[in-house]
C-alpha cells in the first residue's frame, strides 16, 4: 500500500498476575485509539500477564493457549473498531510456555511470535525459547514482523526480517532502568540500517524492585524519532506511516555520480560466521 496509516502505542502498566484487568486495559486503549483515527494498536510485551515471576509455577497459571479466551476477547474488539492490535502475552503450549506477542487484526488472529533471545531475568528465566521462524505478515496496513524486547539486541534479526518484505518492524518491550541506550540509540539504529519502520512499545510502572522506564519510541526509516512515549508515566503516542516508503531501499542522490542500494550492495558470501555457533 502507498497510503498514510495511523499507528499508535499504548504505554501502560500491567498488574502482575492480574489477566482480566491487564486485558480491561488493553481493549480500553484499542478504544481510545481508534477513536484518535489509530488503524494498529501496539502494546508492552507481557502486557497481559506481567512479568517479574518468580518460578513458572507462579506465571502458568496466567498463561493462555493461542488462540484461547483474551486472543477471542482482542479479535472482538479489533472487528468491532475495524483496527489491528499487537499484545505480549504468556502462551501455554501443553507443558510449555512462552514469551509471546501475538497481532490481531479485523478478520481474527493474523500471526504469533515467540521470543527468540531470552535474556536470564523475569519470566524469561523459566519460559522456552521461541522454536518458530521468523514471519512478516502481509496485512491492509502493510508488511509487519513481530520482536520482543532483547531481540533488538541481536541485528540478525531485524535484518532476516527486512530480508523476508517488512516494512515495519514492531518491538513490544519491558525496558527497566539502565538500558535507556536502546530507545536512545539502538531502535534508530535498527531502522536506519535496514530503512524499516521500527516501533516499539515499553511499559510503566515498578514490579518486584523493577521499574520500567517507558520511553517508547516509534522511528521512521532513516531512524529519526516520529514518537516518543514519557518517561515512567503511561501514554499513548501516535504517528503517521507511509509503509510504502520501506520498499525505497535504492538511492540515487545524483545519477551515476551518488547511487546506494540497501540491499543490492550487500555481500553476504562474506558473512558466514553469523550463522556459526559459538
Amino acid at each position: 500500500m502507498d497510503e498514510m496509516v495511523k499507528v499508535a502505542g499504548a504505554q501502560i502498566e500491567p498488574v502482575i498476575s492480574d489477566g482480566a484487568a491487564n486485558l480491561a486495559t488493553c481493549l480500553d486503549r484499542m478504544g481510545v485509539a481508534a477513536k484518535a483515527g489509530a488503524r494498529l494498536v501496539l502494546f508492552p510485551e507481557a502486557a497481559l500477564s506481567g512479568y517479574v515471576f518468580d518460578s513458572l509455577e507462579e506465571a502458568l497459571p496466567v498463561a493462555e493457549t493461542i488462540p484461547g479466551p483474551s486472543v477471542a476477547r482482542l479479535e472482538e474488539r479489533c472487528r468491532e473498531l475495524g483496527i489491528y492490535a499487537a499484545v505480549g502475552m504468556l502462551e501455554k503450549d501443553g507443558a510449555d510456555c512462552y514469551n509471546a506477542a501475538v497481532l490481531v487484526g479485523p478478520d481474527g488472529l493474523v500471526g504469533k511470535y515467540r521470543k527468540l533471545h531470552l535474556p536470564f531475568v523475569g519470566v524469561d528465566r523459566f519460559v522456552k525459547h521461541g522454536d518458530m521462524a521468523p514471519r512478516v505478515y502481509d496485512t491492509e496496513l502493510g508488511k509487519i514482523g513481530l520482536t520482543i524486547c532483547y531481540d533488538q539486541d541481536f541485528p540478525e534479526l531485524s535484518r532476516a526480517l527486512a530480508l523476508m518484505g517488512a516494512e515495519v518492524i514492531i518491538t513490544i518491550a519491558n525496558w527497566p532502568e539502565g538500558i535507556e541506550f536502546v530507545p536512545d540509540y539502538l531502535l534508530r539504529t535498527r531502522a536506519r540500517e535496514n530503512m524499516v519502520y521500527q516501533l516499539a512499545v515499553n511499559r510503566v510502572g515498578e514490579e518486584r524492585g523493577a521499574r520500567f522506564i517507558g520511553r517508547s519510541i516509534f522511528c521512521d526509516c532513516l531512524g529519526d524519532p516520529m514518537a516518543e512515549g514519557k518517561h515512567y508515566e503511561p501514554d499513548l503516542i501516535y504517528a503517521d506511516i507511509r509503509p510504502a516508503w520501506a520498499r525505497e531501499k535504492r538511492k540515487v542522490v545524483t545519477e551515476g555520480v551518488l547511487e546506494v542500494d540497501l540491499f543490492a550492495d550487500r555481500r553476504p558470501e562474506f558473512y558466514g560466521s553469523l550463522t556459526q555457533r559459538t
